[in-house]
């Protein structure tokens, strides 16, 4: 199992209740590294992902605005073989990938005390995906292949909003549920390109946790 070695996630400007009124602006910043070996392969594992949020509160319960999201994920395989006695061979793989999405959410707060507040974002939009692929096999042969596909997203993620001080607080989340599809071009004439689709429901496998503060 790859080790985590670092994760931060820092969610800011976020408005801690919802307020007739008032501008919603908010974002995520997030870093995750792991790395994994045994006595003939080693794996790395880089993720860096941003996602901004604005929208306009226009009554006491619900919010419409915009989101985006920007990631950036490397991977890389290197196996240490042995074909015959003193001969070794090193092959790898490195896969890359950038994926940029964006469009509309609508959020609903229901405050359950001085301390607590329920929200849930609801959104969907458009979403973009390169991925390439370089593999060496050891033998000086090096092949690289690159697709690039682009679908659309859409999803529910609820959330806790803990106040901590004068709306300065955390917001708590452990998951959601979405749908997504990617269709990539094809690869080569002829070649019909790789298509993807299907829910995605991560209540209680993931938790993202951020700062959040109403001004």
């Amino acid at each position: 199992m790859k080790k985590i070695l670092l994760i931060a996630a820092i969610a800011f400007a976020s408005v801690a209740s919802a307020q007739k009124g008032t501008i919603l602006v908010a974002g995520s910043i997030g870093l995750s590294s792991s790395k994994g070996d045994n006595t003939t392969t080693e794996n790395k594992f880089n993720n860096l992902n941003f996602s901004p949020k604005v929208g306009y509160q226009f009554t006491d319960h619900w919010t419409l605005g915009l989101d985006a999201s920007i990631s950036s994920q490397k991977s890389e395989n290197t196996t240490t073989t042995s074909v015959g006695p003193g001969i070794v061979v090193v092959s790898s793989n490195e896969i890359k990938t950038t994926g940029f999405s964006a469009g509309p959410f609508a959020r609903y707060t229901m405050p359950i005390s001085e301390t607590f507040n329920f929200f849930a974002d609801m959104g969907f939009g458009f979403q973009s995906q390169k991925e390439t692929v370089d593999n060496n096999n050891g033998f000086g042969t090096v092949t690289s292949t690159e697709n690039k596909g682009d679908g659309i997203y859409v999803g529910i993620t609820p959330a806790i909003f803990i106040n901590v001080k004068k709306s300065f607080g955390l917001n708590v989340s452990i998951g959601g549920i979405g749908y997504e599809t990617l269709n990539f071009d094809s690869p080569a004439p002829g070649v019909p390109g790789r298509d993807t689709n299907g829910f995605n429901f991560s209540f209680g496998q993931t938790i993202n946790i951020g700062i959040s503060k109403n001004f």
